[in-house]
């Protein structure tokens, strides 16, 4: 009986062995509910019997922890709980908008210039060498500074001044497979080109992409605090965790509070996004799969 090559199997495995996976990985799996709960509390965040994130009362400066206010006030008498969520919601969606534009852009430009190699490859990747001379942080200074910090701008200038590292990662993982059995037999059966990038190439550097985009998210958070923190993020009365760092700078010796429950879900969020990511990875690398 004649045999056939058995080509790379790009189908995600079954949730039981994601699931399976996740539970080996404690730091994982504690980061991957942190996620899901925080998810859920600024989802429904504003169903909670708490004051309005932008709601002052200067009668109530500093308040500690009680029924009314369950984290205390800021220096304004804001609900510091009600802040958490509301900046929360900003940092979150602003963390996976940016990394996921990002992964998207650097993705497409990686798979040009990885597939079609020659001249298209060496002038993608002079020009991707240029941008990455440049400091990114003094680049998004000049973005934010000339066209303002709302969240589209700050999405837009993240993903605009980071697509360079998931570029040259993408091309080098498409270089290592393009010239692989599989893809050599959808050429020449007369696939078009963007169907092989998108239907062989693509599946084959997801695990790399996942990685990316999950650890994009926690740089992204950290960007935009330093952002806040020199008064080009988020501006207030809206809330971000960055901004909550820079208002809480003055008084770190009289309300140490309001910089730490920022601070610790900043820090937090980075390692639950990175330790997921890992497993992710794991998980979808064809070479963890089990054979059939």
């Amino acid at each position: 009986m004649t045999t056939h090559p058995v080509l790379p199997v790009t189908r995600v495995r079954r949730p039981s062995v994601w699931w399976r996976t996740l539970a080996r990985h404690r730091l994982a799996a504690t980061g991957a509910i942190f996620l899901i709960f925080t998810f859920l509390l600024v989802l429904f965040g504003p169903l909670l019997p708490i004051p309005t994130a932008t709601q002052i009362d200067l009668m109530s400066v500093f308040a500690p922890p009680s029924p009314q206010h369950w984290l205390g006030t800021d220096e304004n008498g804001r609900d510091v709980l009600a802040r958490l969520i509301a900046g929360g919601r900003v940092s979150l969606v602003l963390g996976l908008s940016a990394a996921l534009l990002t992964v998207l852009i650097g993705a497409t430009i990686g798979l040009i210039a990885g597939y079609f190699g020659g001249l298209a490859d060496r002038v993608i990747m002079r020009f991707t060498d240029g941008v990455l001379s440049i400091p990114v942080f003094f680049l998004l200074l000049a973005v934010v500074a000339l066209w303002g910090s709302s969240p589209t701008v700050l999405v837009l200038a993240l993903a605009f001044t980071r697509w360079m590292g998931p570029a040259r990662l993408i091309r080098g993982e498409v270089l290592r497979v393009k010239h692989q059995e599989f893809v050599m037999a959808a050429q020449s059966l007369g696939a078009r080109d963007s169907r092989v990038m998108a239907r062989h190439l693509l599946p084959q550097v997801m695990p790399s992409l996942i990685v990316a985009t999950t650890i994009g998210v926690g740089n992204v958070m950290l960007l935009e605090a330093s952002l806040s923190f020199l008064g080009l993020g988020i501006q207030p009365p809206s809330a971000s965790w960055g901004n909550m760092l820079t208002g809480s700078q003055n008084y770190v010796f009289s309300a140490p509070h309001l910089a730490v429950y920022p601070g610790l879900m900043i820090l937090w969020s980075v390692m639950a996004f990175n330790s997921l990511g890992d497993v992710l990875r794991d998980v979808m690398d064809p070479r963890h799969r089990t054979r059939a």
